[in-house]
């Protein structure tokens, strides 16, 4: 299976994204982008949501 491993710019970890997902394909075409991984992503939702209702 295909793969790029890319940085976690919110953990700063490395985390592998596979080929037929959709973060696969942002990776392929912006190297230099912001990438999370699942876990940060879920975190940075979580808090978007609570600040939404402040």
């Amino acid at each position: 299976m295909i793969y790029y491993e890319v940085v976690c710019f919110y953990c700063r970890q490395l985390f592998n994204v596979y080929e037929g997902t959709p973060e696969y394909k942002y990776a392929k075409e912006s190297r230099d982008g912001k990438h999370v991984c699942g876990s940060c992503s879920h975190t940075i939702q979580l808090e978007a949501r609570l600040n939404f209702f402040k």
